[in-house]
This record gives C-alpha cells, structure tokens and sequence, in this order.
C-alpha cells in the first residue's frame, strides 16, 4: 500500500500518459477481453454498424484505462481537486431528505468514475457503501482505502438489510452500484429486457427499499472531458412501498439503460454481464 500511495502521488497528467500506454497494449497488444466487451456490445446496439461498435469499444479502453490511473490517485487526491473534478450538479436534492430527517437509499451503476462518485458524495453527507470483498488482500485493502477515504462506512454486500437495520438511526446515504449480475444461488433475480436482452439484476434493491421504506435515488454520470464528471441525482421512488413490489428495480433499469444509451463508451462493457438467460 505504501508504494501505491507513492505512486498515487504522481501528478495527473503523467498518470494519463501512462493511461495512453496502458491503453495501447491492453486494447492492441493484450486485448483485454475484447471478444466479451465486442459481443456485449453487439448484442446490446444490433443496429449499429461495425464502425460504430469498433469507435464505442476504442473509447471504452480508454476510460477504463483512465479509471485506474484516477482511481490510484484517490489515495492522495485533495478534497479540492476532487470536487472540481467530480461536480455534483444538484446536491440539494439529497440534502433535502437529510434537512427532512430522512435517510436513502443511493442507486449508481459502473459508468466511469464510479469511485470518485462515492468519494465526493461522502463529502456532502454521511454515506454507507456496499461492497463486495476481493480474494486479494491487497486489492481489497486499496479499494477500501479509497472509498472510505473521506469517511464512507462499508458494508459487505451480503450484511447491508442487516447493518441497514442496525444503523437505523443514523442519518445516511446507502450506496450501492446494482448492475452488476447477481450469480450467486442465494440472490433473487429479477429478469427484465435490458439493451435488447433478457437480464438479470438484483431484486433485493427492491427489497431493501420495502424493508427500510426510504427514499431511492439515482446518481448519473456524465464524462464532460478527460478527468472530468458531472454527478446528477435523480429522484427514482419514494415510500410507501408495498411488500412484494418491484419498482425501485424497475425504474433503476429503465435509469441505467438511459445513461448507457446517452454514452456507451462510459459503461463497464468488460464485465461479464449477460452470464447466464432467462
């Protein structure tokens, strides 16, 4: 950890030249499965041209090389230059249901910078984060060091309706990135058409609405240039939710195809989402 906080330490314009290096070999040279990023892509735009597809994916190897350099940098970035480089547009529409007394629940999906997203978001209110852990030890310990940098409480995925419930009375955001695919056999799935396939997302973020009946936000980002963002909350349900109901999913579907429609190269195409179908 002590050499990456070294490294972290490198100024942000050497990390992007790196980041162009990186890109060259992962995407030319190693191609870092571009066989899954080109199927996903495929499959989720049939209507676009190769040329289009081929123009998303080069795209996409970029920001993702640019997301590992900034997330490196999070180990030591100010909290001013975060700020100006992750800017909230409205932060007023969660700070209302704090100045309210109402905690809620933060939806996001992995549309780059996902981990400056949580850290600026915790400078504005007391957050809580899922995560889930690594095998790596190291991997482990640096990606909790970032996020929790400026004071995020994690909870391990599988604990959140427990801890949720357990910290009722503080007065927080939950945060949880929820596209990911749910494959292990103890999470419920809800399957709905996602990009012009059948998909699988994790019905338990309905469930924890249900069960704590908080407000639900969406947090979109938006990539304006290189090393900068822009984090809009949307507003996607509020209380009362009935038992068994299954909107805060859906309204987190239809947001999330939303953003990835808007800017397809600004999602995380190299994960294996579409494992297993309906």
């Amino acid at each position: 950890m002590l050499l990456l906080k070294l490294l972290s330490r490198t100024p942000l314009f050497i990390l992007y030249l790196f980041s162009d290096f990186l890109f060259f070999v992962s995407y030319y040279v190693v191609r870092y499965r571009l066989r899954l990023v080109r199927k996903n892509l495929r499959n989720s735009f049939p209507q676009k041209t190769e040329t289009e597809i081929r123009t998303i994916e080069k795209q996409f190897y970029k920001n993702l090389c640019d997301y590992a350099v900034e997330t490196l940098k999070l180990l030591t970035i100010s909290k001013a230059e975060l700020t100006k480089r992750m800017r909230y547009v409205n932060p007023d529409v969660a700070q209302k249901f704090m100045n309210e007394k109402k905690s809620v629940i933060i939806l996001a999906s992995h549309q780059f910078n996902w981990e400056w997203l949580l850290a600026v978001g915790s400078l504005y209110i007391q957050v809580d984060f899922a995560y889930q852990e690594q095998s790596s030890n190291l991997f482990n310990n640096f990606s909790l060091a970032g996020r929790s940098r400026f004071g995020a409480y994690p909870i391990k995925r599988h604990q959140v309706a427990r801890e949720s419930l357990a910290r009722k009375e503080v007065l927080r955001g939950i945060a949880i990135v929820a596209d990911q695919f749910p494959g292990k056999a103890t999470d419920k799935k809800y399957w709905t058409s996602f990009l012009n396939q059948p998909t699988a997302f994790y019905q338990a973020i309905s469930q924890l609405a249900v069960l704590l009946q908080y407000p639900v936000l969406y947090l979109a980002i938006r990539k304006i240039k290189r090393g900068y963002y822009e984090a809009e909350y949307l507003v996607l349900d509020e209380p009362p939710y009935e038992k068994g109901s299954d909107r805060v999913v859906d309204n987190y579907v239809k947001a999330t195809e939303k953003i990835i429609q808007e800017n397809p190269a600004g999602w995380l195409w190299s994960h294996n989402r579409w494992k297993k179908r309906d």
